[in-house]
């Protein structure tokens, strides 16, 4: 009679996963993307705690330094591969870009101008899709039948792949009332890569803004692959607050506002550059201490 029981509970559990999906938090970004409609897996998923840690946001009169820089993130580095991972059930079944653009689209987060990283124009729905995918194509179709020559409106579709750079707007603080360094990220842009006609990349450009703050309770609903073990997972705004990826360092304040490599600076000089400044920021928590 027990044994029939437990048999019942089983069976209920596995229509309890089978309707209720993959026991996901969160919903699916990418068309192509379909979540199981069983129990995929030897074990019953736990509700996952997706909340965001709220920031503690200091008092001017409390910085002892500041300084701000921006970095590249290279997703084709292997310490940045889950920027490329194409998804799963707790992952949102898509790339890292289409979680942010499927937010934008749905309105949950605003997109600003390309090179607007003050946050000072919003772009239009209108507007993103237009540098998502361009304007529609018109192409004249004869009807085979009638003869009839028509006019057919084509869309392209959207590819990820083109995005393989992300642009990181970062402040670095030194707050005398932890005693320590703070870091903040403040905007976050995707490049999208400009081909040649061989197919080669000639070069990167920003496609939109995004207002990391606002994008937090977002970014915390879906979940990174973690390639060393598959039940420990984090948020997307744990992996980036983590600072569990790698970037270089390609602009910093310096009275001109110009990148390391719009000053003159070679690719050799840049990376050079990048690595003082990373140096710096890395020994100014100690020297605050010493003097």
């Amino acid at each position: 009679m027990l044994i029939a029981c437990s048999s019942s509970v089983n069976a209920q559990n596995v229509v309890d996963a089978a309707q209720s999906g993959s026991g996901s938090n969160n919903e699916p970004v990418s068309s192509g993307w379909l979540p199981s409609l069983v129990r995929d897996g030897a074990y019953d998923r736990v509700p996952h705690n997706m909340r965001v840690l709220g920031w503690q946001i200091p008092n001017e009169r409390d910085i002892l330094w500041k300084k701000r820089v921006w970095r590249e993130i290279d997703t084709r580095e292997k310490q940045n591969l889950a920027f490329r991972y194409p998804g799963d059930d707790q992952s949102g079944g898509g790339y890292f870009i289409e979680i942010l653009l499927d937010a934008v689209k749905k309105g949950k987060i605003k997109a600003y101008s390309t090179f607007d990283d003050r946050f000072t124009t919003a772009l239009t729905k209108e507007q993103i899709i237009e540098k998502l995918v361009g304007k529609p194509d018109t192409i004249l179709q004869e009807d085979p039948i009638t003869g009839e020559t028509k006019q057919l409106i084509r869309r392209r579709d959207f590819d990820p792949d083109v995005v393989t750079l992300y642009r990181i707007k970062e402040d670095w603080m030194f707050d005398r009332n932890l005693g320590r360094m703070v870091v903040r990220i403040i905007g976050i842009a995707p490049l999208v890569d400009i081909k040649n006609e061989d197919g080669t990349t000639r070069a990167s450009t920003p496609l939109l803004w995004i207002y990391y703050p606002e994008a937090r309770p977002v970014l915390a609903q879906y979940e990174v692959f973690n390639p060393e073990n598959d039940v420990h997972r984090m948020t997307w705004d744990d992996y980036l607050e983590g600072r569990y990826w790698s970037g270089r360092i390609i602009q910093v304040t310096n009275g001109t506002q110009e990148s390391f490599s719009a000053s003159g600076m070679s690719k050799l000089d840049a990376l050079y550059e990048s690595q003082r400044i990373s140096e710096m920021l890395f020994n100014k928590e100690h020297d605050m201490w010493v003097y």
